[in-house]
């Protein structure tokens, strides 16, 4: 009996390639991009099922440790000409005979690190929204091309080199990201090529189309891969921050404790986090440090930096509470910075949750933001750099505004 699947998500990977050795195992934002692919189209609503066509042992692990399925590629089909539709041919025979038989084919390849479950989700519903054949992801075009001819020389390829129209004044052109493609099993069979038919785009922005061809690419890729990660660190700070609130074991410090022959105790902090901190204070935002501890090197570091701290709490999720209605605070608008179990309940009650990268794990699974820095080594300091950045973002938007009411 055959089964009949809406979606099925085809991800070739051969194991060869030229211009970056073990391509496809390479990592963007700390995941191979066989994985990064794999992830985009599990968590994809439409998609019923994702399979990795590969000649190569080790993809075909690291796939399946992602949860994809795979296919094993004849080596024929593997070479440095065999085209991506051989690929899915063959990977569709495969299918069919498991009893298999697709409607929609959902080509994804994995040289393209930037692709989200959202967008395979959207294409699909455009092609069968508007009863298409097939649908690729292209990006905002606004170059000038050129090519070289033997009699003329440069000679303009999509415009007239004697005109320079201004880019909102040009037709709006797009490039292929060669990212994902979403086709009607039937017609891909019958044409055997992935464009056939009615053919839609979807769009994606610039910064999440790049491919990976060359070794400078993993460079830039990565690039962006943190800067998109700042600006979901700065989407999840409150739009107003009216405190800050901190532990201090394991966020001032290393979360370890140096003890002398005569039983005095000691910890290591970051001189970086004390220039954060004092660029905070700049900043205007009140602070308060919250500690079970009552070893007085706490008071000793919060006086130098000028922070106030109350030791030996308790209670911390009271203690918080408490002055937070002190100083007429709003706990939506509080960022806490903590790194073990005895600060979930705080973290849980504010508006932003900040945990330093070497946190307890049942932390890091409640914070917002997970900090790239560890406790005692530069946290602070990264995390006053993102709200200064934040905060000047949200100034020069106000700014722009403001301008163009007077305006």
């Amino acid at each position: 009996m055959r089964e009949t699947i809406q979606a099925v998500a085809i991800i070739p990977a051969r194991g060869g390639s030229k211009g970056i050795p073990r391509k496809n195992l390479q990592e963007v934002g700390g995941i191979p991009l066989i994985g990064r692919s794999v992830l985009a189209a599990r968590g994809a609503r439409h998609v019923q099922a994702v399979y990795v066509s590969t000649d190569d042992a080790e993809i075909a692990s690291v796939a399946q440790e992602y949860g994809a399925q795979i296919i094993w590629r004849p080596a024929e089909l593997a070479t440095d000409t065999a085209s991506s539709e051989s690929a899915l041919l063959h990977a569709l025979e495969m299918l069919r005979e498991h009893g298999s038989e697709v409607e929609l084919i959902v080509f994804i390849q994995c040289t393209s690190p930037f692709v989200e479950p959202q967008d395979i989700d959207a294409m699909i519903e455009k092609m069968q929204e508007e009863q298409a054949d097939c649908i690729f992801t292209v990006t905002p075009f606004h170059g000038f091309l050129w090519k070289s001819d033997a009699q003329l020389g440069a000679v303009g390829v999509n415009h007239d080199r004697a005109v320079r129209p201004r880019r909102q004044e040009r037709a709006p052109q797009f490039l292929e990201t060669g990212a994902v493609y979403v086709m009607r099993t039937g017609g891909f069979l019958r044409t055997r090529h992935r464009f056939f038919g009615r053919v839609l785009m979807y769009e994606v922005p610039p910064e999440r189309s790049i491919e990976i061809d060359e070794p400078a690419d993993l460079f830039v890729a990565n690039a962006i891969e943190q800067w998109f990660k700042v600006q979901a660190r700065k989407r999840d700070l409150p739009a107003r921050i009216e405190a800050l609130v901190f532990d201090f074991d394991g966020v001032f410090t290393d979360n370890r404790v140096i003890v002398l022959q005569d039983g005095t105790e000691g910890v290591v902090c970051d001189r970086g986090d004390g220039w954060g901190i004092a660029q905070l204070r700049q900043q205007g935002i009140p602070m308060v440090v919250i500690s079970t501890e009552t070893n007085p090197v706490v008071e000793a570091r919060c006086r130098k930096l000028g922070i106030p701290c109350l030791i030996g709490v308790r209670n911390k999720r009271s203690t918080l509470h408490g002055w937070l209605q002190q100083n007429g605070i709003s706990a939506e608008n509080v960022v806490y910075v903590g790194n073990d179990v005895n600060d979930l309940e705080c973290m849980r009650e504010v508006g932003c949750a900040v945990a330093p990268a070497d946190a307890h794990p049942e932390v890091r699974q409640v914070a917002h933001i997970i900090l790239d820095s560890c406790g005692g080594r530069g946290a602070l300091r990264e995390l006053a750099e993102l709200i200064i950045e934040s905060n000047r973002v949200s100034e020069g938007k106000g700014q722009r505004s403001q301008e163009q009411e007077e305006v």
